[in-house]
């Protein structure tokens, strides 16, 4: 059975309603948190800000301990609750969207310490205008998947899904370019090391932000959509035929 917004609160026990809610909400918070992480740690890079990069690596501890405390909410509803049917896929799929967004925190501490090393032994902006260029597309992909799993949208998912697609090329672009640099001028290899080691991480976030949006679909359709091909996602995903 296909869910929407409205599906979670016709619960006879208001109380349940409010713990279903509350996971949401907590969730939300914890993406809002995530977010912010990775466009500090890209500002830093692109700005030379140390102490930016500093707090993004402190804050991660913030995004750990939000993880542990939903996981532990999702724990005890299914303890005590014992959910079927949409209430549990909500439940699964939340434990898994905090799995996801505890890692595209780890990836945010990354580009942070890359971008600290990178300031300390004197910036070289080659490469910069990928990062910045990549950086824009994760970042909306994290905010689309998010926004996609509050309103049960499964066709914004599937939108983040392709532009997956996209980074991946992008990513691969960048890396050849890079490599020529490196090539061209030995004496660059370290700092564009680091930078590759940036993209590495930006990938990695927007392959994250997939992952949430695939677990939108699994929410509201109750469809498994890993390994299906982006480009077969509209029509299958939407009509319940995967």
């Amino acid at each position: 059975m296909d869910i929407t917004s409205d599906t979670h609160g016709q619960h006879i026990s208001k109380q349940f309603n409010q713990e279903l809610e509350a996971l949401k909400t907590h969730l939300m918070a914890m993406g809002g948190l995530v977010e912010k992480q990775v466009e500090s740690a890209i500002h830093a890079l692109l700005e030379g800000d140390s102490h930016l990069a500093e707090e993004v690596c402190d804050n991660d501890q913030a995004v750990n301990s939000m993880q542990i405390k939903i996981d532990e909410e999702c724990t005890r509803v299914l303890a005590r609750r014992q959910p079927a049917a949409s209430d549990l896929r909500l439940v699964l799929a939340v434990i898994r969207a905090t799995s996801d967004l505890e890692r595209i925190g780890d990836e945010a501490s990354k580009i942070a310490r890359n971008a600290m090393a990178l300031t300390e032994a004197g910036r070289n902006p080659r490469g910069f205008v990928e990062v910045r260029h990549i950086s824009e597309h994760v970042r909306k992909m994290v905010r689309d998947a998010l926004t996609a799993f509050a309103r049960f949208d499964t066709e914004l998912a599937l939108s983040v899904a392709r532009e997956d697609e996209l980074v991946d090329t992008e990513y691969t672009t960048a890396m050849r370019s890079l490599m020529t640099f490196m090539m061209e001028d030995p004496r660059s290899i370290s700092s564009i090391l680091s930078v590759m080691w940036i993209l590495r991480a930006l990938e990695r976030i927007g392959d994250h932000a997939d992952n949430l949006a695939e677990y939108v679909v699994y929410l509201v359709k109750g469809l498994d959509i890993r390994h299906i091909d982006a480009n077969t996602l509209d029509e299958a995903a939407l009509k319940g035929k995967v």
